[in-house]
């Protein structure tokens, strides 16, 4: 028994991999993207923000579906259709189609709407307690982990052929749905799909209740990922130039030094909290004031590079930390027939955490990277008190199932 609940936590880590693995695993590949398709920068980068886009833009329509009918009606096929538009933006990079390229990448940002936000709600259909809390540990475990690996396989795909990561993922895609298909076993509902009016009316009733411990665990997941992957642009872009002048594999190596310390935060705590609220409420603060010190560290080391690496794994850990509890407490917050859209407008807004921190971070850092960092540190801080204020364990009670 053991053995099968394993396995379904390794076909639920293989969704969000393969998510970040279709968009992080072309980042190195960009200059030779422009160069041979004779793009711009910013023509080159929609590549990757259209994708986050799209995925944002239609993850919650795509979590009512997941309410109305069954998840893995859902993942299934938006798993086929985000490794086929994978192919397609394949031949479209090797025809030199941009068109094409960027119409095949906001396909696939849809059909990512489709994956591992609905897997961290079929995820609370079928676990309860410390097995949702470490399966959702898992998740955000292997999250990061892609993000890890992603930029140093698609470095290494590149020294065959530059174009070779668009036809590689398609592989992993269909290794994630084969997963799901045979280890997955949904739950049948419990209650019948709700009409869409009486359903928008009871969407409407949970903000009206929960709204301010929601939005606000929203915004802080949000705002994790805006801080982590900003700093880690950041970073690299830093490596990139004099005196460093680190690139590639290297440099991909070094930015997963910080994205290891989430991993190994977000596994433990997913591993340990068991949907202990007071646990939790505890994590989701020391990560918030662990976030917060290195951030103030970094304001008085970015000149320092490995220390400022240093502060920037703390910082990590302190994401990792935060998340699984945020995952957590989101997914248990409401019953089933509503948990796709609960869960799915978190995804939206971590989506644009991640797609709003690298430009934001680009373009205030040519300003002033002092300022920069004091922004960031007041970001920090201004969380830390609105989730002392407004996350408790006793308002977040998780309801029948």
């Amino acid at each position: 028994m053991a053995e099968h609940k394993w396995l379904q936590y390794l076909a639920f880590a293989s969704v969000p991999l393969v998510l970040v693995l279709g968009n992080s695993m072309l980042v190195p590949i960009l200059p030779d993207l422009a160069k041979k398709m004779e793009l711009t920068e910013l023509q080159s980068s929609l590549v990757i923000t259209l994708f986050s886009v799209s995925a944002a833009i239609f993850i919650p329509a795509i979590g009512y579906l997941s309410d109305r009918f069954r998840r893995k009606a859902i993942i299934i096929p938006a798993l086929a259709v985000y490794g086929a538009a994978g192919i397609v933006a394949g031949f479209a990079a090797l025809r030199g189609s941009y068109w094409l390229l960027i119409t095949s990448r906001a396909l696939q940002g849809l059909a990512a709407a489709g994956t591992s936000p609905i897997a961290m709600a079929l995820v609370g259909d079928m676990y309860k307690d410390g097995e949702e809390s470490e399966a959702l540990g898992i998740i955000e475990a292997s999250n990061g982990a892609g993000k890890v690996v992603s930029p140093i396989l698609g470095s290494l795909l590149a020294l065959l052929i530059w174009y070779a990561p668009f036809f590689a993922f398609p592989f992993f895609c269909a290794a994630s749905l084969a997963a799901v298909w045979f280890f997955i076993k949904e739950p049948d509902s419990k209650s019948k799909p709700l009409k869409l009016k009486q359903y928008l009316t009871d969407t409407k009733k949970i903000f009206r209740e929960k709204g301010r411990w929601l939005i606000t665990a929203y915004c802080t997941g949000a705002l994790g990922l805006f801080l982590l992957f900003g700093v880690l642009f950041y970073l690299s872009d830093l490596l990139e130039k004099p005196p460093y002048s680190i690139d590639g594999i290297l440099k991909g190596c070094i930015l997963a030094i910080p994205l290891l310390g989430l991993v190994i935060a977000a596994y433990l705590t997913g591993h340990s909290i068991k949907k202990d609220g007071t646990k939790m409420r505890r994590c989701i603060l020391i990560g918030l004031s662990l976030m917060s010190a290195s951030l103030i560290g970094c304001l008085f080391s970015y000149w320092l590079i490995y220390v400022f690496i240093g502060f920037i794994t703390l910082s990590s850990v302190g994401t990792g930390l935060l998340l699984p509890c945020l995952n957590t407490w989101i997914t248990g917050a409401v019953d089933q027939s509503h948990r796709g859209i609960v869960t799915s407008l978190y995804s939206s807004l971590r989506f644009f955490g991640v797609a709003a921190g690298p430009p934001l971070f680009s373009w205030l850092a040519d300003r002033s990277v002092t300022a920069l960092f004091i922004l960031l540190v007041v970001l920090a801080i201004a969380a830390l008190l609105f989730a002392i204020r407004l996350l408790h364990p006793e308002k977040t009670a998780n309801p029948a199932s």
